[in-house]
């Protein structure tokens, strides 16, 4: 898997391709959550659940159907009165991109049984063609070794950099076309 903090990451950065008005900041923290949802399931270890079973790590908490439903209902759960129709579905379908980017970048790893992205519906799992990302240690206390930093670095070049590089042009891109509104 890819650490936390990178899935967090992505999910900000993902952000800046919707406009302030479109997604007010204050549901970033959202959107930051959910990225990192998915990682829930490392606790079935805990209960003799097995890596490749569908409750197992990257099984059905890390598939796009997961991600609809749980991006639906946090979405339908926000309350504020300003949060209506189209804004709400902006948000949904933010929080849905934030979730689902958490397989993607499982599946860049090069570690694991890979992702099952259509679960329940299939248990096959998959891995991206190009798998760069060195996978993250599950255990916490393995997290803070040289490990890890072999990791942190793998995720600064193939996760961070481009997700700052998505961030800057969608950013840039979001001003220009605000700038032609006005």
């Amino acid at each position: 898997m890819a650490s936390a903090l990178s899935h967090a990451y992505v999910a900000l950065s993902l952000s800046s391709g919707f406009s302030a008005r479109q997604l007010p900041r204050r549901w970033l923290l959202l959107g930051m959550a959910c990225a990192v949802v998915p990682d829930i399931d490392v606790i079935g270890f805990q209960f003799g659940i097995h890596y490749g079973d569908l409750l197992g790590h990257r099984g059905i908490t890390h598939s796009l159907a997961f991600a609809a439903v749980l991006s639906i209902l946090v979405a339908a759960c926000v309350p504020s009165r300003n949060l209506q129709g189209t804004k709400r579905r902006i948000l949904a379908l933010f929080l849905f991109v934030a979730t689902a980017s958490h397989g993607v970048l499982d599946a860049m790893t090069n570690g694991g049984l890979g992702v099952a992205f259509f679960a329940p519906f299939s248990s096959a799992r998959y891995f991206l063609p190009f798998r760069p990302v060195q996978v993250s240690p599950i255990s916490i206390a393995a997290f803070f070794t040289h490990r890890g930093v072999e990791v942190l670095e793998s995720e600064l070049l193939w996760i961070g950099i481009p997700s700052l590089v998505w961030a800057v042009v969608a950013t840039l891109w979001q001003q220009r076309r605000g700038s032609r509104e006005r």
